[in-house]
């Protein structure tokens, strides 16, 4: 079955270019629903919050996946080109987090906006794991070898995790939880998201512990396991907070 084909970075390029088109107009989508116009959504906050999520992700997507590899930055610092190179899901959603959150600051915007980017991010996510599937061994998203009966081989003669699957499972159950419950946690803004978050969040913690680790920054973790147990640190007492809103409303 594997490779697909002698040149998988084509693959992965299209299904990553799908997965931001398909996420921003599902995005828009959603908005228009909601009642918020195009042309709202280019002017003040709205606009303040976008260009935060865009520049806060492309730059944690970058940054998360050299922390996934510091041991190559000693080869390549000095490459311009490479600095470009690489991809964290991890990165991207943590660093649109925190651009969003700059962008209202200094915008003034005091509503939550997470929620409406819960669906668009799971969407892109699912397309983007597909692609990372496709192209086997070359994306390094693949799982340490395994004995299992739905073992896949990439090409490499080892039966291995086929963990980009086990990512697209979990993200399309992920979705079919969060929008039965969406109605039921309406009262409380930005929930939805801090689930979503906390949530993928602990699925990279433990099925990332399925992958081969590139750099061991100690109990045989990798550098995006150890964003994630920060990023946890910060979020679950946020979320378990606004949980109890919820509670207490009810």
């Amino acid at each position: 079955m594997f490779p697909l084909t002698d040149q998988p970075h084509h693959y992965h390029a299209i299904f990553e270019a799908a997965a931001l088109t398909f996420g921003a107009f599902y995005y828009r989508w959603l908005q228009q629903r909601a009642g918020v116009s195009l042309g709202s959504l280019m002017e003040g906050g709205r606009f303040a919050v976008l260009l935060g999520c865009i520049f806060g992700a492309a730059i944690g997507n970058k940054l998360v996946f050299w922390l996934e590899m510091p041991h190559l930055l000693p080869l390549f610092w000095n490459k311009s080109e490479v600095w470009f190179a690489g991809q964290s899901m991890v990165g991207g959603l943590l660093g649109g987090v925190i651009g969003v959150e700059l962008a209202k600051k200094i915008s003034g915007v005091q509503s939550s906006t997470g929620d409406g980017f819960v669906y668009p991010v799971l969407l892109g996510l699912i397309i983007g794991r597909v692609g990372c599937f496709v192209a086997g061994l070359e994306d390094g998203t693949y799982g340490v070898p395994t004995d299992l009966p739905w073992g896949i081989d990439f090409g490499d003669g080892i039966a291995r995790h086929p963990t980009q699957l086990y990512e697209i499972a979990f993200a399309t159950g992920l979705w079919l939880v969060l929008r039965r419950m969406r109605d039921a946690w309406s009262t409380q803004s930005g929930l939805l998201f801090k689930v979503m978050l906390c949530s993928y969040l602990l699925w990279r913690l433990w099925v990332d512990g399925l992958k081969p680790l590139p750099f061991d920054y100690g109990f045989g973790w990798s550098g995006i396991q150890v964003v994630c147990a920060i990023a946890l640190l910060v979020y679950i007492p946020l979320c378990l907070a606004q949980w109890k809103k919820l509670k207490v409303a009810a």
